[in-house]
């Protein structure tokens, strides 16, 4: 799509911060206003929008984008996105441990044990951990406790959980995270232990490399939004 206006700006209103193109408010693909709970986050969408060129690119905005999917759909069914994030924590990768070779088991323990006991302090979820191939079912009070943290996020905050979750493979990673526990690019280290002992052993693959990097920014962009929403 071709660059339809000049002038971008900011404008608070009735139910929150809008953003105006040449005066005109944005809305969403769904046709609701585009309804921001920040001058922060308006102002971060604002400069996404200012930022085109001649074309629009939608991929070069993800701030908005996830603005749509929480105003168009989250906001809707947040306790569907509380169960999509807890999907995560089911299957919690800081729970499936290597058992060979000693060098990746020790990253593993030294990387991830303390997030598993941040968690069990914080919030009273006592995750299981399996080794080897083997699957373990988390316990109905550790899901539970789980649950009950995400429940609290507005739904904004749980759009970015949702996408820190899914990059992470982690429930556990994606709340530490949202609650300032660990910064999101250390979240994304810990996440890729396997693969930098991989890629150490075995040489670097470029293809794997540009995935990694555009799955950190998406990353990035998500804990952008959670600051953001917070002011």
């Amino acid at each position: 799509m071709k660059r339809f206006y000049k002038d971008v700006s900011v404008a608070h209103g009735v139910n929150g911060f809008a953003v105006l193109l040449d005066g005109k408010p944005v809305k969403t693909p769904g046709r609701r206003a585009l309804a921001l709970p920040t001058e922060q986050l308006a102002a971060a969408i604002a400069v996404e929008w200012q930022s085109q060129g001649g074309e629009i690119i939608a991929t070069t905005m993800p701030l908005l984008r996830l603005a749509n999917t929480v105003i168009d759909g989250v906001v809707l069914n947040p306790g569907d996105v509380v169960t999509a994030i807890l999907r995560f924590g089911e299957n919690d990768l800081l729970c499936y441990r290597a058992h060979q070779p000693p060098e990746l088991v020790k990253r593993q323990a030294q990387g991830w044990d303390p997030l598993l006991d941040w968690v069990r302090q914080r919030h009273g979820a006592v995750m299981k951990v399996a080794e080897g191939f083997s699957h373990v079912d988390q316990s109905p009070d550790a899901l539970g406790a789980l649950r009950q943290a995400l429940e609290e996020f507005d739904p904004f905050t749980l759009a970015a959980l949702h996408v820190i979750a899914s990059i992470t493979g982690s429930t556990v990673l994606a709340l530490a995270v949202a609650e300032g526990f660990i910064p999101g690019a250390h979240a994304f280290q810990l996440s890729r232990i396997d693969e930098t002992y991989q890629a150490e052993k075995w040489g670097e693959d470029a293809e794997a490399q540009k995935r990694a990097a555009l799955l950190a920014h998406e990353l990035d962009k998500a804990v952008e939004l959670i600051a953001a929403v917070r002011g």
